[in-house]
């Protein structure tokens, strides 16, 4: 549990109602004595027992911590520049993060304001004011009808026009946009004579340095990810060898779409989901992000790849272990005792003011003297073995993939920077094998956030 606070958590219990701060060092006795409880509830599981404390109930995470963040953006804004557009958003999509980022709500239509001076504003429909009320940090929220609302066909016109009445209202003549503002709201206000200036590293600082709240809010969805996939490995572990080395299980096949299922229930019982995930076995796993379809094989590596999104915080958590169901190959032992030296490595370097191209490399290089390869220039290696053919990792939070890399490009970590690290080897016809940790970068070292043995036997999981 990171456990840097401001104070005792419990004074911050608001937006949205349902949600509860997470508790850090208590400071006072109503939050010690629920630390102790939560405390005495862990688990007993083995694997449980080497965790650090942590807060398992998905929802504790503190909107009003990530709010009061991004309400004093501005002021730092203002000691960069003396004049700086005021900044216009648009959800890209229901659950835009840098548009939940600014407004600490996920929504499918809606405008948000910050002008210069403060004091932004939220526009949105009528059928979710209520809702905006609740969890939205917004100083103003107005309900669309408010500005003159005209319904048209083309819904990207009717909210282009709100957005101009809004920014007409508020004297506003030129903003900052997201790039992921959509090219018809953009040309529109353009036309209308609105300058506009894409932002291209919109909240990308800010969105690194995770905050404790949020740091507590991806731990839940790597908690929720461990028990996944922990799932997906007592089925495989459970499983019999059939007819044609197809494991078996309760007389039918155990196949992808098996295995995905069973962690899909797994993450929505802890309030987690994801719309995909890998759940991969030989051979297709020798494709990197091949998914996994259709019947599993014994003796085969199965690549477990989830990385759940909080259904009420929007952070993520990404793992990945394999496994084999049956006899293990020693050629897939000496890839796997590879990516776990690898990894290993990687961890122990991670630090503030470590690179992310370095660590990359480093790990590059170890892999190449254990006799394998990669795509990265200089450090080929046997190209013709099991090959690394991504980075090394990136960072984790509203998007599961978001800065920083760790890649062959220059990106210096910072304290509070959550980043995977996830090596693997691939080999046509045999298939591949990755391991993935998820945690934070801090002054001292890695703050891994996940738990679970590096192992390909199913039962050292159970």
């Amino acid at each position: 549990m990171v456990t840097r606070s401001r104070s005792c958590y419990r004074s911050v219990l608001r937006r949205p109602r349902t949600v509860s701060a997470a508790l850090t060092t208590a400071s006072c006795g109503w939050c010690a004595a629920v630390s102790q409880n939560v405390s005495r509830s862990r688990s007993s599981e083995s694997w449980r027992r080497k965790r650090p404390p942590r807060w398992p109930v998905w929802s504790r995470i503190c909107w009003s911590d990530i709010a009061d963040r991004v309400a004093a953006t501005p002021a730092k804004m203002k000691t960069m520049t003396t004049v700086r557009p005021a900044l216009l958003l648009g959800p890209a999509q229901p659950d835009d993060p840098d548009f939940r980022y600014a407004t600490g709500m996920a929504i499918e239509t809606a405008v948000y304001l910050r002008p210069q001076n403060g004091g932004d504003l939220l526009v949105v429909p009528r059928l979710e004011l209520e809702r905006a009320r609740q969890e939205a940090s917004a100083a103003a929220i107005l309900e669309r009808g408010e500005l003159g609302w005209t319904e048209q066909r083309d819904a990207f016109a009717s909210w282009t026009d709100t957005a101009l009445r809004l920014l007409r209202r508020e004297g506003v003549t030129s903003v900052r946009v997201s790039p992921r503002l959509a090219a018809a709201c953009y040309e529109g206000l353009r036309a209308a004579g609105i300058e506009l200036s894409i932002e291209a590293q919109l909240f990308q600082r800010e969105r690194r340095r995770k905050s404790p709240a949020e740091a507590v809010a991806i731990r839940s969805a790597q908690e929720a990810a461990e028990i996944a996939c922990v799932e997906v490995i007592r089925h495989l572990g459970r499983a019999s060898t059939g007819a044609g080395g197809v494991l078996e299980l309760s007389g039918r096949p155990v196949t992808s779409e098996r295995l995905m299922a069973v962690a899909q229930a797994a993450l929505n019982e802890r309030g987690h989901a994801t719309p995909e995930m890998i759940v991969a076995g030989a051979p297709g796993c020798a494709v990197p992000h091949h998914r996994g379809s259709g019947p599993i094989q014994s003796g085969g590596p199965v690549i477990i790849d989830i990385f759940p999104r909080g259904l009420a915080s929007g952070y993520h958590g990404d793992l990945t272990r394999t496994v084999v169901p049956g006899e293990i190959a020693p050629t897939v032992q000496r890839m796997h005792e590879a990516c776990v030296e690898a990894l290993r490595a990687a961890c122990a370097g991670l630090r503030a003011g470590a690179n992310g191209r370095d660590l990359h490399r480093e790990a590059c290089r170890l892999l190449v003297d254990r006799g394998y390869g990669t795509t990265t220039p200089d450090f080929e290696g046997r190209q013709e073995g099991p090959v690394l053919t991504h980075s090394l990792g990136h960072g984790v939070g509203l998007e599961v993939h978001e800065e920083p890399q760790l890649r062959n490009l220059d990106y210096e970590l910072a304290a509070g920077d959550v980043v995977t690290v996830e090596p693997g080897l691939y080999r046509p016809g045999l298939g591949g094998v990755r391991v993935e940790d998820t945690g934070m970068v801090t002054e001292a070292g890695f703050e891994n956030f996940t738990s679970l043995p590096y192992s390909l036997r199913p039962e050292d999981y159970l």
